[in-house]
């Protein structure tokens, strides 16, 4: 027995060998190479812009609080054959590479409101999604105010334009696609209520005003598209305008911070001696919303699903999890779900359904 064991040994050493002496052929590796570089820069998830249904993916769950995994607030929503993005939080670009949509197809960006965890990435969606052949300037609608944020962005990407275009030529990348074009929505800011920013192909965009004081004016939007609706929130303190916005909406995607692990997080600070960490988290409570309060609000507005995003402070494993939605249960036993970057949610068209599924 001993001797048939020893020779099972020798044998899968020798085939470990092999193997590794296999991998140092230039000729292997190159193989190998050509194998995985096929599969990563093929576009994937083509199925997700088929007219048969809405559908939204996060590409961002964090909050400014760091994580190792998930990019911060982007939601994309996916109808009229293109998607639209709801904010670009730094980290987004990453994981809507990682999940090989075709940058090109891009429709639009809504920001919410211009906090550097909801706008950090907007170089890097309009860097993207022309250098793979967007057809014209990139629309980035938001409050009053963006036209400045888009400026700023056009300046500070304005030599790296320049370099491309000097080296892949003007034909391949042409320079005046290749900017953010602001698109200012003042009605919501005015008090004129809800304001429809874009229709196409069936789809309406809605802008409404949400409460994030001091941050003035901030927007919340609702997606309709064929029968079904997406809101997603923003940054919002719990507030009736938040109902109203979402009524009968199938899915909701609701900003949450769950202010008993905030306060920890205060006090363990303090503790440390960091007072301007304490500061920070003694003072963010009052524009945001728990995971509690935003079910209450899913409940008042007859949603089917809510789905938490913005995670503050995004949970790193289960366990916090479960700390992190404490309570939510008690208040909706059923139609809620913690988001994290990847999930994707699908309404199939002339249905009631709501799909989910986790895409990679």
């Amino acid at each position: 027995m001993r001797r048939a064991f020893a020779w099972i040994f020798v044998l899968a050493l020798v085939a470990a060998l092999s193997g590794f002496f296999l991998f140092r052929v230039p000729a292997v590796q190159d193989a190998l190479m050509r194998t995985a570089i096929g599969s990563m820069a093929a576009t994937g998830h083509d199925d997700l812009f088929e007219a048969d249904a809405l559908r939204a993916v996060l590409c961002g769950t964090a909050s400014p609080l760091p994580h190792p995994n998930y990019g911060k607030a982007c939601v994309a929503v996916f109808a009229a054959g293109r998607f639209w993005v709801v904010d670009t939080g730094p980290g987004s670009w990453n994981r809507m590479g990682l999940l090989r949509i075709d940058p090109a197809r891009i429709g639009a960006i809504f920001l919410t409101h211009f906090h550097s965890d909801h706008i950090g990435d907007l170089g890097e969606f309009n860097l993207n999604s022309w250098a793979t052949g967007r057809k014209g300037p990139l629309d980035v609608y938001g409050p009053p105010g963006v036209e400045r944020v888009v400026a700023g962005f056009n300046d500070a990407y304005a030599l790296d334009k320049g370099y491309r275009v000097a080296h892949h030529g003007a034909d391949f990348m042409p320079p005046e696609v290749g900017v953010l074009r602001a698109i200012p929505v003042p009605g919501p800011a005015e008090g004129l209520g809800p304001s429809v920013v874009l229709e196409a192909e069936g789809l309406r965009v809605t802008a409404f005003s949400v409460q994030h004081d001091p941050v003035t004016p901030a927007y919340g939007y609702r997606f309709d598209y064929r029968g079904r609706s997406i809101v997603v929130s923003g940054d919002t303190a719990k507030t009736e305008a938040m109902v109203e916005a979402a009524k009968g909406s199938d899915v909701l995607f609701h900003e949450a911070q769950a202010n008993h692990i905030v306060e920890i997080i205060g006090e363990r600070a303090a503790a440390a001696g960091r007072p301007r960490v304490t500061k920070l988290m003694g003072d963010i409570p009052s524009y945001h919303t728990s995971p509690v309060e935003a079910a209450e609000v899913a409940n008042a507005a007859g949603v089917g699903l809510v789905v938490f995003y913005h995670l503050t402070p995004s949970p790193p494993f289960r366990l916090v999890e479960t700390i992190f939605t404490r309570g939510v249960s008690d208040v909706r036993p059923e139609g809620w779900i913690l988001g994290r970057d990847g999930l994707m949610v699908e309404l199939p068209v002339g249905s009631d359904e709501i799909r989910t599924d986790w895409l990679d």
